[in-house]
């Protein structure tokens, strides 16, 4: 009996759309119910449910299948790991319409390389967010998460609180959050900077 194909597709946010790789995976010989998918994770986080999944529905003789290696991981360590698993299980892996072949010191190399484009990438779209984060902070574009509670309300929660009749819990109650908000907002008031 020849064995089963298994797809994996991943998208790094909520916004971004499975459509394409579940076709190219339908393509690609992946039935559709055989298609495990992560949405809102990146590569280089390991806990992955879909990806788990998929993991667990592979039995000796079937082929992991995913669109692009990026989708399966994004460090070299992590590619090589999940490889060396299926490989283990005498499961095969077919990154695109290409098998992996881990006996062909080609096929070996050429995983290699492409793990380690994947975590170049990934590694370039971490800079450049960091980069472009710090352009935004140096002209005062990125401040982060605005306060639950207005300037006037945290002025009356800082008077509220400083004349000793009102506990924490019952300013998260009056002015309807949590209590960690009003620890914050408590030091905001004594440290204004």
């Amino acid at each position: 009996m020849k064995g089963l194909r298994i797809g994996y597709a991943r998208c790094s946010t909520e916004n971004q759309d499975l459509a394409a790789q579940r076709s190219a995976l339908a393509e690609l010989g992946v039935a559709p119910e055989r298609i495990y998918t992560d949405r809102g994770l990146t590569g280089r986080n390991r806990a992955r449910p879909g990806l788990d999944q998929a993991l667990a529905a592979v039995r000796g003789g079937d082929m992991l299948v995913v669109t692009k290696l990026d989708r399966l991981a994004r460090s070299v360590p992590d590619a090589r790991e999940i490889a060396d698993c299926l490989v283990a299980q005498g499961v095969g892996l077919m990154v695109g319409s290409t098998v992996y072949d881990p006996a062909d010191p080609m096929g070996k190399m050429f995983f290699n390389i492409l793990a380690t484009f994947a975590e170049f990438e990934s590694d370039l779209i971490r800079m450049r967010t960091r980069e472009g984060m710090a352009v935004a902070r140096a002209k005062g574009r990125l401040r982060g998460k605005k306060p639950k509670l207005s300037d006037r309300q945290a002025r009356e929660l800082r008077r509220m609180y400083d004349s000793g009749e009102y506990s924490v819990s019952d300013l998260a109650h009056l002015f309807s959050v949590s209590r960690p908000t009003i620890y914050r907002t408590l030091r905001r008031q004594a440290d204004p900077s």
